[in-house]
């Protein structure tokens, strides 16, 4: 039977190539069903996967790519093993990200004064700059309509690039954390944390961020290097005396409400428990004494304002101080001044910028003799919100809080242990997880002042002069959920009593993102609505994550499952790593770096692009490279041609046939450790590992032991049904090897001469490799002959010799125990280096030596 007759029969096509794959499997595997979920399986024969849901708010970037074929890799390989693999797919789709994405795309603003216009159509998106620089208001409800709609479009986009990447989602378990049931958990767990006292309200200081205009946590700050300048201020002190303050924040003085030494700088000691006045306002303020003051700092003295920065609140609330707010939410100074400074002074800053009103105080100091000195340029870390573009206010609000173990040890002590019984790959995370959490300074601050997002779902009556009740908020029944205070009404009262004395008003606000993000396994696991999924899935087996949220997403999920239900929410946590420009630098939006994947799927294959990600481990950094992703392709393709060979030399009618000559088996008995080696590796979460081994053994029996068998299979007795049982098994088992990384190449393979898909196939086992050797094999054999054919290569490649060129007469020098083996493999040697004669003179070098004569 000739190559072309096998290949005909088991259905291989003549021309094998990747292009197109995605489309025709893609399609295929959602018609099949070939990822669902079977909901029947009891838990131990789920894995279940907290998939992160990416925020909706631009272009998914190689960085999602990155991580996201990580946890398929994952899901292909449990699913492999046996299990039903519980894998969603969420979209994070409410919050800042999708509010300013809206406004920059249409050219809108939120007024939600403005009454909802039912006839209002958006403007062809995107606008131009300068509707951006002068958008439209809007009102809400017409905002959230314009979030709705872009979210929805952003969503497709997503789901089709993550399709073509091969992603082994349950498309039907896809959800969105703006979506009804969404809102109705977000709002669930929030009510009972109410009821159990674990979420409240206070009129505290908040950091502010004045672009966005709403409330920001702790978890979601950073530090920004910016340019800044010390003012040396004069005070004047008892008897006369002068103190000198260095500040950067000089408009802040109208806020001043104390000097802060430390308790033993000898400097200021006789100072402690006396008073001194401000320059320019003549405002009484007393000087106290604190650890948290560095004598090495400045003059040692510091200004304490209400609120310049987190350690004045710390003073603030240490030292119980008066209060005196000069920063609205405009982040403009306010009109009137606070209570004690001087009108007349205050007026000349009323309503400037923080800018404005720096350089105005600085010429009313610098006219009263009070500026000491020139302003010295400094470059200072600045507090910002990670999303935002402006430095952070603090200013004083009503916000709602949850707590997580910053004011209570014994909760704090409880998220630790939690931290210390999850599974961390790499180990190494737990140590950002315990700094995060023994860090904590302040409660979960979980209310935004923002519109797009899921509502506080409370209510405040009105007392007879109109003002809230805030000390005791109405709440909806959970059957209602989910509700929105703006449109709704409480029970017992109707919408005509919304906003008079005596009746109602709804929380204005909504719950921060993280306070539903954190809530996803409870969202997508059917938590109170469908008590037999969540008995499946929760807690669920893994949560794949970027190391950078583990402060804001893991602990926040861990807070939530641990006062919810007691327990993690998950076993175990794998981390990714960052991916990297071709300079090594951290690719991001801001700096310009981000490649995005789509034209590189489209170019190169899904494969060969997941290819370069698995080449990365969970925590460590990866730098893109073509280059890589070519190698990828290389590896694909070779895969289809290489099985196109072997099933042509008959290997689809050897499979289950005992492999019997000892190049045959060698190669099936190192097949077999590269099964336990791939196997421990996917066990343990690394993937790269696992693909590393597969790779070499692949390139070596297409390099090597193909060539070595080939003529033997061609033919026909004992040794070419050895040979082609053989090639039956090893192809079998490195497409399912193969199979998690490279899912397209792999499939279609399968197709040709296997029945159902190969995601759907058996792991392989060292006992089904090891079933297939009649006797036993010893992998040397294999490393031997494919050093000696080497050897005969290079001697042809040295002459400028075809590799099909005869070789008259080979001699093969080394010890004796060594060429004895080479005589059991000598038929295939000479049959793939097409050498006539091959000598064996024993002892006559310290290792092999293969010397052709032409």
């Amino acid at each position: 039977m000739t190559d072309t007759e096998r290949t005909a029969r088991t259905g291989v096509p003549e021309r094998p190539t990747l292009d197109g794959l995605e489309e025709t499997w893609a399609r295929r595997w959602q018609e099949e069903g070939t990822y669902a979920f079977d909901r029947s399986k009891e838990r131990q024969d789920v894995y279940a996967i907290d998939t992160p849901p990416p925020t909706v708010s631009g272009e998914l970037h190689m960085g999602h790519v990155f991580s996201y074929t990580h946890t398929d890799v994952v899901a292909r390989f449990q699913r492999m093993r046996g299990r039903t693999v519980f894998y969603p797919m969420g979209w994070d789709d409410n919050g800042l990200p999708t509010e300013r994405r809206v406004q920059n795309v249409y050219g809108v603003r939120c007024d939600p004064a403005l009454p909802y216009d039912p006839d209002w159509r958006a403007p062809d998106a995107p606008v131009d700059a300068a509707a951006r620089k002068d958008p439209t208001p809007v009102s809400r409800r017409n905002f959230i309509e314009l979030c709705e709609r872009l979210t929805v479009a952003d969503e497709q986009v997503f789901e089709a690039l993550w399709r073509r990447l091969g992603l082994s989602v349950d498309w039907s378990l896809t959800y969105t954390t703006i979506g009804r049931v969404a809102r109705a958990t977000s709002q669930r767990a929030f009510l009972r944390n109410l009821a159990r006292g674990e979420a409240y309200q206070a009129e505290a200081p908040t950091l502010w961020d004045v672009g966005f205009a709403t409330a920001v946590a702790q978890a979601e700050l950073e530090d920004r290097e910016r340019p800044g300048a010390y003012h040396r201020l004069r005070f004047a002190g008892p008897g006369g005396r002068e103190v000198l303050i260095d500040t950067t924040r000089p408009e802040l003085l109208p806020a001043c409400v104390a000097l802060v030494c430390h308790p033993d700088d000898e400097r200021y000691a006789d100072l402690v428990g006396a008073a001194v006045r401000t320059p320019v306002f003549s405002v009484e303020v007393p000087v106290r004494a604190h650890p948290l003051a560095d004598p090495a700092k400045g003059t040692g003295i510091a200004m304490v304002c209400t609120f310049g920065d987190l350690t004045d609140v710390t003073w603030w609330r240490d030292l119980a101080l008066d209060t005196r707010v000069v920063i609205g939410r405009d982040g403009r100074l306010l009109p009137d001044p606070p209570a004690g400074v001087p009108a007349q002074p205050y007026a000349a800053l009323a309503g400037q910028t923080v800018n404005g009103a720096r350089r105005t105080l600085v010429d009313l100091l610098a006219d009263a003799g009070d500026l000491v000195g020139e302003p010295r340029p400094v470059t200072h870390p600045v507090k910002f919100y990670e999303r935002g573009d402006r430095p952070l206010e603090i200013v004083s609000t009503r916000q709602w809080y949850l707590r997580n173990g910053g004011r209570d040890a014994t909760l704090r002590n409880e998220l630790l242990t939690r931290g210390g019984e999850l599974r961390w790959v790499p180990a190494h995370m737990r140590h950002r997880y315990d700094h995060w959490v023994g860090g904590l300074t302040g409660d979960w601050l979980v209310s935004r002042q923002r519109f797009f997002g899921v509502p506080v779902p409370v209510w405040y009556r009105l007392d007879d002069a109109g003002e809230p009740d805030y000390a005791h908020p109405l709440t909806p029944d959970e059957a209602s959920l989910p509700i929105d205070p703006s449109s709704d009404a409480p029970a017992g009262y109707t919408e005509s009593q919304r906003g008079t004395p005596g009746g109602f008003v709804g929380d204005p606000d909504v719950l921060d993102t993280w306070a539903t993000s954190s809530l996803t396994p409870q969202i997508v696991g059917g938590w109170e609505t469908d008590p037999d999924l969540f008995a499946r899935v929760f807690p669920m087996d893994l949560r794949p994550q970027g190391q950078e949220i583990i402060r804001t997403w893991l602990f926040a999920t861990v807070v939530r499952a641990h006062l919810e239900h007691g327990v993690l929410p998950w076993r175990d946590a794998v981390l990714s790593g960052w991916i990297l420009d071709p300079d090594r630098k951290k690719m991001s939006k801001s700096k310009g770096n981000v490649v995005t994947p789509m034209a590189l799927l489209q170019q190169h294959g899904s494969d060969a692009v997941r290819y370069w990600a698995a080449n990365g481990k969970p925590g460590m950094d990866l730098a893109f490279d073509p280059a890589q992703i070519k190698v990828g392709r290389r590896l694909a393709t070779k895969l289809l041609n290489a099985s196109k060979f072997a099933l042509g030399l008959g290997a689809a009618d050897a499979l289950r046939a005992p492999a019997t000559t000892p190049l045959d088996t060698a190669m099936l008995a190192e097949l077999s450790t590269v099964v336990t080696a791939a196997t421990t590796a996917l066990n343990g979460y690394d993937h790269t590992a696992a693909l590393q081994a597969t790779e070499s053994f692949f390139w070596r029996f297409c390099d090597d032991y193909i060539e070595l068998v080939k003529e033997r299979a061609y033919g026909t007795g004992p040794g070419a049904d050895s040979a082609r049982a053989a090639l039956a098994t090893a192809l079998s088992v490195q497409l399912r090897l193969f199979a998690p990384v490279l899912p397209y190449a792999t499939e279609e393979v399968w197709s040709w001469w296997r029945y159902g898909s190969v995601h759907r196939a058996t792991w392989p086992t060292t006992y089904e490799v090891d079933r297939a050797i009649q006797t036993p094999g010893d992998p040397a054999l294999l490393r031997l002959a494919g050093d000696a054919l080497s050897q005969v290569r290079r001697a042809k490649s040295e002459r400028k010799l075809s590799m099909r060129a005869e070789v008259p007469l080979a001699e093969a020098l080394g010890p004796a125990a060594l060429l004895d083996q080479l005589t059991v493999i000598a038929d295939d040697l000479r049959a793939a280096g097409r050498i006539a004669k091959l000598d064996l003179l024993p002892d006559r070098t310290p290792e092999l030596v293969i010397a052709c004569a032409f």
